[in-house]
């Protein structure tokens, strides 16, 4: 047999012999976590009270030229950015008029959120867009409940701040000059006391730690500040809602609640107040008996989230001290200049009582469900603040060793950020002083940083565990 063509055997096949080759395997890179918004918000706070310190340190920031000492300028700058009100100097007389301005600029820093401002310097200033990260942090601070409100929320804030406040400070300038004072100084005395009234710090350059005890007659002065106390401790967020819906039946859930509770408590304070101090020659009893709602009125104002006081708040009886610490310990509406649990997290709780008595099976008001998470987040708050404030009475005693009433005001407003004072602050040494300090800052981020805590921790489950009933009463 014979084969032709190419026999299996014919063909060579060369393979190519492989060259080794040397592989490096390296470490993945550990990608760090962005910091959570309520860290940002803290360490921000935390920065800016560090510079305000600095800067209230400085021989120019006094009046006499002198160097100030770190305690009473942390104190200080503290009571500013968390626009409590609190002092430990007299405003009027110990800081010169550029420490005054510091001050001013912590307030204004302060009271509109230390991140929502520079949110807004990037949009107007840098003309950039906002990334997401930067939508969380405002989020964060103005308590919006969406993100994609956020870069609108902002500018309606500043125009909101802006325009309270200029209309303030025209009001107040035309009160000043009806009483002859000079322009500049009217105009001075002015833009202070509307930024500080609108931010509910109660700063006042007055002098002699008198607040405004010196026009309790002027009811434009007390009126005016009054409105601003209100508008900045309503917030942004319910004015824009009121505004912009023009009909209570369409306004939220929120703003409905807000609006009447902070209206109630206006009201029953002043009652109450009026009540008990009417015939106290030291406080209501010394003015005549036409102003004497006014300044009833007032002091329900101003007591609850500002500090101002038209009154010798160390001359109220024992039981109005009790009513104001109670109004100083609910404070004003979340996402506001003002401090305290808030009067939504009182509102919740209340309506929780409410519709148990009621014997309904869910939280419910004007025809809505508050979901059992809200309720959750509001009794935390409110049980941590109660337990924060006892903490800080019981040290306040041991440092200072005051009378029970006077330490436990102090505490409650400094955790409030309130600022009403008996007048023992300044006398307090200063181991009381930096625990006030921790008060003070732990009560303007303590319930935001929680809620955003607990909201964070939220997660769904697969499963409920079995249900077993408890005790209670």
């Amino acid at each position: 047999m014979i084969l032709r063509g190419r026999r299996p055997g014919d063909e060579r096949i060369r393979v190519e012999r492989t060259v080794p080759r040397d592989y490096r395997i390296e470490r993945t890179r550990r990608v760090r976590k962005p910091l959570s918004p309520s860290l940002v918000l803290t360490l921000g706070f935390a920065g800016l009270i560090l510079a305000g310190t600095i800067v209230l340190m400085l021989p120019i920031s006094a009046a006499t030229g002198t160097w100030t000492s770190p305690v009473d300028a942390l104190f200080t700058a503290t009571s500013a950015v968390c626009v409590t009100g609190l002092v430990v100097v007299d405003t009027g007389t110990y800081w010169s008029g550029f420490g005054q301005a510091a001050i001013l600029v912590m307030i204004q820093v302060g009271g509109f959120g230390f991140m929502t401002g520079s949110t807004l310097l990037l949009l107007l200033l840098a003309g950039r867009r906002t990334g997401l990260r930067d939508r969380l942090l405002a989020q964060a601070s103005t308590g919006t409940p969406t993100l994609g409100g956020v870069t609108s929320v902002v500018r309606r804030a500043a125009a909101f701040t802006l325009i309270a406040e200029g209309v303030g400070i025209g009001l107040l300038l035309v009160a000043m000059l009806g009483r002859g004072m000079e322009p500049l100084g009217a105009l001075a005395f002015s833009v202070f006391h509307a930024i500080s009234a609108f931010n509910n710090a109660g700063f006042d350059i007055t002098g002699g730690f008198r607040s405004l005890t010196g026009y309790a007659d002027d009811y434009l002065v007390l009126g005016a500040i009054g409105a601003l106390i209100v508008l900045g401790g309503l917030g942004v967020a319910i004015v824009d809602d009121l505004l912009s819906k023009r009909n209570w039946a369409r306004t939220a859930l929120e703003t409905k609640v807000v609006v009447l509770t902070s209206a109630t408590l206006i009201v029953v304070g002043a009652v109450v107040i009026a009540g008990i101090e009417w015939n106290n020659p030291a406080t209501l009893g010394a003015l005549p008996e036409a102003q004497r709602p006014l300044n009833a009125v007032f002091e329900s104002i101003t007591l609850r989230t500002a500090g101002y006081s038209a009154l010798p708040t160390a001359s109220f009886g024992d039981a109005t001290l009790f009513v104001v610490m109670a109004l100083m310990f609910i404070g004003g509406a979340s996402g506001s200049t003002a401090g305290g649990i808030k009067v939504n997290t009182f509102s919740v709780l209340l309506i929780t009582i409410v519709s148990t008595v009621r014997g309904q099976p869910s939280a419910e008001a004007f025809g809505r469900r508050v979901p059992h998470s809200v309720i959750y987040r509001a009794l935390s708050v409110a049980l941590l603040s109660i337990a924060f404030v006892f903490l800080v009475s019981f040290g306040l005693q041991l440092l200072s060793g005051r009378s029970f009433i006077a330490v436990l005001f102090e505490a409650v407003s400094a955790v409030g950020t309130v600022g009403a004072s008996t007048g023992i602050t300044p006398d307090m040494p200063s181991g009381a002083r930096l625990l006030l300090v921790l008060a003070m800052f732990a009560g303007r981020l303590g319930p935001l940083t929680l809620v955003l805590a607990l909201a964070a921790r939220a997660r769904p489950i697969a499963y409920r565990p079995a249900v077993e009933t408890m005790r209670i009463g």
